[in-house]
């Protein structure tokens, strides 16, 4: 689509257009930028009509499933944030759904390359894509909107910005932002630093009273409270879409949602007389004793707390098209394929304004792959039966660009399946931010949570996520080490396609232990492919010996770098720090080895100078009596500092104790207890 072009969502496929999902997504060059998207929903005056008309980071469903912000998915050259609607639920009143996102502090969207929106169907078909071109100094942009003609849903492209960014966006649809920083400032000694929306109104029913606080994530900083920009250029519109309404200036704020129950992280001290009792679960592994076993009990086990916790079921299912609605889950179903019936491991049906929503399940555990033929058979099953999606369940974990089966979608048909696939370390995830760090409606929910993430984590349960580099890992490793591989080898490829499975199974315990978005950055050529881009890698492998990783964490400045030398077989971790922008080079210094008390003694700290490749460094343990050694004696500026750990790789490919995959999952951990804890002290957060 062009700027300010529209469409009717109808007209674009066979597919549902009733419950639609929306992406946006950028380049940055740096691998670094990034911005926050949200969701108003106006009347036809174009303004919100009260406080729950506003979706952001931290209030990000709708309480009838209308609108859910689905969070950030990495795709070949970064991320994309997706929002999924279900149309059907929006209240009658509500006229056009605004899509935005803005910027942190001083950062503009002209800093971002390949800025696009994509609005995919039911099925998670692709109907149309929108390239904004030229965005221009803005610090808030509107992507595009989708409203109402009469029975009819309609997109318009937009891709107009706000150069005072998302105070005077959120201004012109009324919210009163001024108002907003008086409370915050009546409220500061609560809420330090929160965005003028996350600030609970005083007058709320919900804001007082409960018996258990809701632990919410550190939320961003907002832009500076500013005026309406009365400049900015309203979105092109066509005659048929003129409106005769006169914009009513409308006085809300937007507040968080009603508190929630989220389980502490420190259990009570047991009652139990010695350490030899185990208390009792809900769902026990020992029973366990064979791979049909453990994917009989994993499915049903995961599939009844779905039907029990709305939020996490709909958490679970809301990407795959599904709508918000109710939910019933069921396993062993027989289901007539040929002469032989076929039984899926599960099924989830959702209804909704008496239409029904279905998803056939397959479930592998313990690392056992999935069977191209059976799930080609349940995508026919699918196809014959009108049902909507196949959704796969194993240790492994999905790549772009390279599915995990390949299955051949009869495109003749009328009916559309999707295929979907889910890790079991991406179900694990999802139960940890619910229960640790956003919380649930319900205290049983909550346990039920608990118990479940407790089971997943089990070393009988089968489901601890990709835990193998692959059959080529054991001969790359050596021909690294005897500089005998050679590029243009596939097992090269095949290596760098584990290594970034591992790396996005990393993001997600990280983000879940932290209870932020963690994602991997994937530097690239533009309009490369993520084929291309994982080719590149291999090549470098065979050149260097090294795999090479840097994750993004929500709100940390700087990315956190994960190198493995398979030459040295040393894992690097590693983070930059700018330096200051105001004070003595010496008091930075000090201030870095007073922070880092606590770090651990060979933390290595290299100081970053500008035009050269690197000035002096040492481990925190030699600095500590001398942090004026970290200063380069030339007087070259300084530009920051990077804060290094090294560890020892395992030597064994598979889940054992000193397996290459535990290796780096506890070098992150490591560093993210002994260095990340101290960040926050040393740099300021973005947009702060």
């Amino acid at each position: 689509m062009t700027k300010g072009a529209n469409v009717v969502l109808g007209a674009l496929g066979d597919g549902d257009v009733e419950s639609v999902v929306v992406s946006l997504g950028w380049v940055s060059p740096t691998g670094e930028g990034d911005a926050d998207v949200s969701v108003l929903l106006l009347d036809e005056n174009g303004k919100v009509r009260g406080d729950t008309d506003f979706y952001f980071y931290n209030n990000p469903c709708a309480p009838d499933g209308s609108v859910q912000l689905l969070g950030k998915t990495p795709v070949g050259e970064g991320s994309e944030d997706r929002i999924g609607f279900d149309l059907k639920a929006l209240p009658d009143d509500v006229a056009t759904i605004l899509v935005a996102a803005s910027r942190y502090g001083s950062a503009r969207f002209d800093e971002l390359e390949d800025l696009r929106l994509t609005l995919s169907d039911g099925s998670g078909e692709p109907l149309l894509t929108y390239e904004v071109g030229d965005a221009g100094g803005v610090s808030a942009l509107i992507f595009g909107e989708l409203y109402r003609r009469g029975e009819d849903w309609k997109f318009r492209a937009v891709g107009q910005g706000y150069e005072a960014g998302f105070a005077a966006l959120a201004s012109d649809h009324g919210v009163d932002i001024e108002d907003d920083a008086e409370d915050d400032a009546e409220t500061a000694g609560a809420v330090d630093d929160a965005p003028e929306a996350a600030v609970a109104d005083p007058g709320d029913e919900t804001a007082a009273g409960d018996a258990v606080v809701e632990q919410l994530p550190e939320p961003r900083p907002a832009p500076e409270p500013v005026a309406p920009v009365t400049g900015a250029v309203p979105p092109p519109r066509t005659p048929d879409d003129a409106a005769d309404a006169v914009p009513v200036a409308r006085k809300t704020r937007p507040r968080t949602a009603k508190k929630k129950v989220i389980l502490p992280k420190a259990l009570k001290k047991s009652l139990a007389e010695n350490d030899a009792w185990r208390g009792a679960r809900l769902f026990p592994v020992s029973a366990l004793k064979s791979d049909r076993d453990r994917e009989m009990r994993a499915t049903s086990v995961l599939l009844a707390v779905m039907a029990q916790v709305p939020e996490f079921g709909r958490r679970l299912t809301a990407g795959f098209g599904a709508p918000a609605g109710r939910m019933e889950t069921f396993t062993e179903v027989s289901l007539p394929h040929g002469d032989t019936p076929r039984r899926p491991d599960g099924v989830i049906r959702v209804e909704r304004a008496g239409k029904l929503w279905t998803a056939l399940v397959e479930t592998k555990t313990n690392g056992n792959p999935l069977k191209a033929e059976q799930v080609q058979a349940y995508a026919d099953i699918a196809a014959r039966r009108g049902y909507e999606a196949v959704i796969t369940l194993s240790n492994d974990v999905a790549l772009e660009g390279s599915p995990l089966v390949e299955v051949k979608i009869d495109r003749r048909r009328k009916n559309k399946v999707s295929l979907w696939h889910l890790s079991w370390a991406e179900v694990a995830h999802q139960a940890q931010m619910l229960i640790r760090h956003e919380g649930v409606a319900n205290p049983a929910h909550a346990w039920l949570l608990e118990e479940l993430l407790h089971y997943l984590l089990h070393e009988n349960s089968g489901c601890h996520g990709f835990q193998n580099m692959g059959p080529a890992w054991v001969p790359v490793r050596s021909g690294i080490q005897d500089e005998t591989l050679c590029q243009g080898d596939p097992r090269a490829l095949e290596t760098v396609e584990s290594w970034e499975r591992l790396v996005r199974q990393v993001s997600l315990g990280l983000g879940g232990e932290l209870g932020l978005k963690v994602l991997p950055v994937q530097r690239a050529r533009r309009d490369s492919d993520a084929v291309a881009r994982r080719s590149r890698m291999a090549d470098q492998l065979c050149l260097d010996g090294t795999l090479r990783a840097e994750l993004r964490i929500e709100g940390v400045a700087g990315v956190l770098g994960v190198t493995a030398d398979l030459r040295t077989t040393k894992i690097r971790t590693s983070i930059d720090i700018p330096a200051p922008e105001q004070g003595y080079p010496l008091s930075w210094a000090k201030r870095i080895v007073r922070e880092l008390a606590e770090a651990p003694a060979d933390l290595h700290i290299e100081t970053l100078v500008e035009g050269e490749t690197g000035g002096p460094r040492g481990t925190l343990e030699r600095l500590r009596p001398e942090p004026g050694d970290m200063l380069p004696k030339s007087g070259v500026k300084i530009t920051g500092f990077r804060l290094s750990l090294f560890k020892s790789m395992g030597g064994q490919r598979g889940n054992t104790e000193a397996g290459f995959i535990r290796s780096i999952d506890e070098a992150v951990h490591k560093f993210n207890a002994g260095v990340l804890a101290h960040l926050d002290r040393l740099v300021a957060k973005k947009g702060a």
